[in-house]
């Protein structure tokens, strides 16, 4: 049969999820479930990975049945995945040793905080563009090994494997036959190099991590293998991997240096593509791998805010002051403003430009007057807030006044959250119709491996603007939203 489709396999923070698309990268149907996380201790963040696998099969095969393809029609399967989440399992049994420790999990804080010296500070930036924090997988994975009994016996002597979210489905997608993981991925587990392209045994030796736990690491863009014949009832290719935001990044078409994205998820992550160029930065943003596509390879540049969506998901499922997270924008316009009230999501702690993991959510200005409209619009706006940091950073390491982006991800279906972004950026910013580019990057990723498209000059064809954002907000009132923004964020930090 002629192949038709790809499946992206989308397995995120706090949901599983799969699309299949046609030649057109025109959605047909998918399946999604919400995951568990676990909050086992204050900043300890954790997830079932049998969970994450059983809930990953189940929406990938509901959603080839519900849109009634045949297997033999499927091209390929392209992964994408939240990244820096850590688990470590057992060879023989596929089992694993340990829950998933989260990217947003801070229990090595302590650790990273004992080896950040100079010498170590300027080694692993230089050689993974990172800078030490909990945030990646390398102090994840030297925690499991260290606190799980008989863990670095049996890592010792080739028992264990370690992978990123990508790694552990493929694993599982397999049947145990691939132990692999892309260039995308390995560039966020500060063990990477991310200019020779491989493991560094300095960086291994500074963490105390075997090298026989590690996966083989891949291009983002080819036919891996195959899944085990009994998923589909026969075997079906494996074509593509990207962590979630290099996936957006690419899904979103930003293949040109200079084009940048922001997805607001659980998180909210901003990367610009520099193209052949690893531009170290000035302003403690990450220097990262976009992709590599048979012999090209681009870099990229990264800012990422630990509490984006989540903050909403905070205001729904912590405090309950909503029921739906659709129900902010309504809110936050039934108000003119905020009436002085100011929000800093440092739930766990603040990322980029500032990474101050002691810093603490805070909500100023609070009167007799305040309502939960004005708190739920200041969580917006600190998205929003958020957001504009990352790019003031991105603009001075590449000497630049202001950058036109592309947005993505469930938030942007929020106008309100859209025009306030353009306002502050005091810039336009362009939102796709198909605001899901985290899979459908991984689609194109294994559409162009198994030839459903033709080249890269083609996919550029099949993205489409919805709607451009132009600013409106009046200088005067954008610098008095970031000054108060400033004072709030400088009060919460060094809380704990």
């Amino acid at each position: 049969m002629e192949k038709k489709y790809v499946i992206a396999v989308d397995q995120g923070t706090t949901s599983s999820r799969a699309i299949v698309y046609n030649n057109q990268a025109k959605a047909l149907g998918s399946a999604q479930t919400a995951t568990t996380s676990l909050f086992p201790h204050p900043g300890w963040v954790e997830q079932d990975p049998m969970e994450i696998w059983n809930t990953q099969k189940d929406v990938l095969l509901k959603a080839a049945k519900d849109t009634e393809i045949n297997p033999s029609e499927i091209a390929g399967l392209g992964i994408t995945n939240q990244r820096e989440t850590t688990i470590v399992w057992d060879r023989q049994t596929g089992k694993p040793i340990y829950n998933a420790i989260v990217w947003q999990d801070r229990r090595t804080a302590d650790f990273c905080q004992s080896i950040s010296n100079p010498e170590n500070e300027a080694l692993i930036r230089s050689k993974t563009g990172l800078l030490i924090d909990a945030y990646f997988s390398a102090t994840k994975i030297a925690w499991i090994l260290d606190h799980v009994e008989g863990a670095r016996a049996k890592a010792a002597t080739g028992q264990l494997a370690f992978g990123t979210i990508d790694t552990w489905i493929i694993w599982n997608l397999s049947g145990g036959a691939l132990h692999i993981t892309d260039v995308t991925n390995a560039s966020r587990t500060m063990l990477f190099n991310i200019h020779t392209l491989s493991w560094d045994e300095e960086l291994l030796a500074l963490f105390n991590i075997p090298s026989s736990v590690l996966p083989k690491v891949k291009s983002s863009s080819e036919i891996y293998g195959t899944t085990r014949a009994d998923l589909f009832g026969e075997a079906v290719a494996i074509a593509g991997i990207a962590g979630d935001q290099q996936s957006a990044l690419f899904g979103q078409q930003c293949t040109q240096s200079g084009m940048a994205k922001t997805t607001y998820g659980t998180g909210c992550f901003l990367v610009m593509n520099t193209g052949e160029t690893a531009v170290e930065s000035s302003n403690k943003l990450l220097t990262t791998i976009a992709w590599k596509i048979g012999d090209q390879l681009h870099y990229a540049l990264e800012g990422s805010v630990f509490v984006g969506g989540a903050a909403i998901q905070f205001l729904r499922d912590g405090l309950e002051l909503i029921s739906e997270a659709k129900e902010s924008e309504a809110l936050a316009l039934s108000v003119e403003d905020t009436a002085g009230v100011c929000f800093v999501p440092a739930l766990t702690g603040l990322g980029a430009p500032h990474w101050d993991s002691s810093a603490r959510g805070a909500i100023f200005g609070l009167t007799r007057g305040t309502t939960k409209a004005h708190i739920v619009r200041a969580a917006l706006e600190a998205i929003g807030l958020q957001v504009h940091d990352l790019i003031q950073a991105m603009c001075q390491d590449i000497d630049n006044e202001s950058i036109k982006m592309r947005v993505d991800g469930g938030a942007t279906a929020n106008n309100f959250l859209m025009q306030f972004q353009s306002d502050i950026l005091k810039a336009s910013i362009e939102r796709p119709v198909d605001i899901e580019t985290t899979a459908l990057g991984a689609a194109f990723l294994a559409g162009l491996a198994t030839g459903l498209w033709k080249d890269q000059e083609e996919l550029k064809s099949l993205w489409t603007a919805d709607r451009e954002f132009s600013p409106q907000l009046t200088d005067e009132k954008r610098a008095e939203l970031l000054q108060n923004w400033n004072t709030a964020v400088k009060r919460s930090k060094n809380w704990v």
